[in-house]
C-alpha cells in the first residue's frame, strides 16, 4: 500500500508546536502534501527525518504557501502552471513518479464578499488546462485546499452559506468542471451519501465542537485510474488546524 496525505496545516510552524511531528511519525505518510505552509524554506529549522522537502514559498511573507514531503525522490518536480501571473503565492508544486504525476494545490480564497472572485475563475481555467496537459501523459492525483465545498452534503449549513466564499456558484461549477474533465473525487467515489464528514471549521463559534464544518480538503485521481484506490480517508481527529487531514490510500 501507498499512503498518501494532505494537510492544510494554516502556518507550519504553528502546527509544529501543535504535535505536527508526532502526526508524522505515528502516520508514516509515504507523501504529505502542505498547504498554507506561510513560511520561507530559509525558516524552516526542523528535521523531518527521511523525508526530501520540496517548498514553493509564496513572494509575501507569511502568506499562503505549499510543501511536499516524500519518502521516494521524484523523477521530476516543478512550481506553479508555467505562468508569471500565478507564480508569487506558492499554490502548487507537481512531483512526477513513475506511476503517476501528483499535484499539491492550495487554491485561491475567493474572500469575503467574493472579492477575489475574478481571479479565482482565472486560476481556476489556467489549473484545469494545465492539469489537462500532464493527463495527456499519464495518470494525475491532485490533492489540497480547493477552498469549495461542491455540493450541499459537503458542508452543515448550506442554506445559510450559498452564495458565499467557497459555496458560491461559480466556485461549485468550476469543481464540476474540473471533475468532468476528467477526474474523480476519492472520497465520494468510495462514500457517496455519508454525511457529516468534513476537512474544515472554522475557529468561530465553536465550530469544530459542533462539527459545523465544510470538506473543501479533497484527493482527485484521473478516471481509469480509480481501480487503484484502496481507500480515501478524512482524519477528523486529528487537531492542529483549523483543518484535518485528508489520505488516499493505493493499492500495490
Amino acid at each position: 500500500m501507498k499512503r498518501l496525505y494532505s494537510w492544510n496545516v494554516n502556518g507550519l510552524r504553528a502546527c509544529m508546536t501543535k504535535g505536527f511531528m508526532d502526526f508524522v511519525e505515528r502516520e508514516q505518510p509515504d507523501v504529505l502534501c502542505l498547504q498554507e505552509t506561510k513560511m520561507q524554506p530559509d525558516q524552516a529549522d526542523f528535521d523531518f527525518g527521511d523525508y526530501t522537502v520540496y517548498w514553493n514559498s509564496a513572494q509575501k511573507k507569511g502568506y499562503s504557501g505549499t510543501a511536499v514531503l516524500t519518502k521516494e525522490v521524484p523523477m521530476n518536480v516543478s512550481y506553479d502552471l508555467g505562468l508569471d501571473r500565478h507564480n508569487t503565492e506558492g499554490r502548487t508544486i507537481t512531483l512526477e513518479y513513475p506511476e503517476y504525476y501528483l499535484v499539491n494545490v492550495y487554491v485561491p480564497n475567493a474572500q469575503q464578499g467574493l472579492a477575489r472572485i475574478d481571479y479565482r475563475m482565472e486560476w481556476e481555467d489556467d489549473f484545469r488546462a494545465y492539469l489537462g496537459s500532464l493527463k495527456e501523459k499519464k495518470p494525475v492525483i491532485v490533492t489540497g485546499d480547493f477552498n469549495v465545498a461542491k455540493e450541499e452534503i459537503d458542508l452543515k449549513n448550506p442554506k445559510t452559506n450559498r452564495g458565499n466564499a467557497g459555496f458560491s456558484d461559480e466556485e461549485r461549477q468550476k469543481m464540476r468542471d474540473l471533475l468532468a474533465s476528467g477526474f474523480i473525487d476519492s472520497f465520494r467515489y468510495l462514500y457517496p451519501d455519508l454525511e457529516g464528514v468534513y476537512s474544515w471549521w472554522s475557529y468561530r463559534f465553536k465550530a469544530r465542537e459542533k462539527n459545523a464544518g465544510w470538506r473543501i480538503d479533497y484527493f482527485l485521481v484521473s478516471k481509469g485510474y480509480e481501480d487503484h484506490i484502496e481507500d480515501s480517508k478524512i482524519l477528523t481527529e486529528q487537531m492542529g488546524s483549523d483543518h484535518c487531514p485528508v489520505e488516499l490510500i493505493l493499492k500495490d
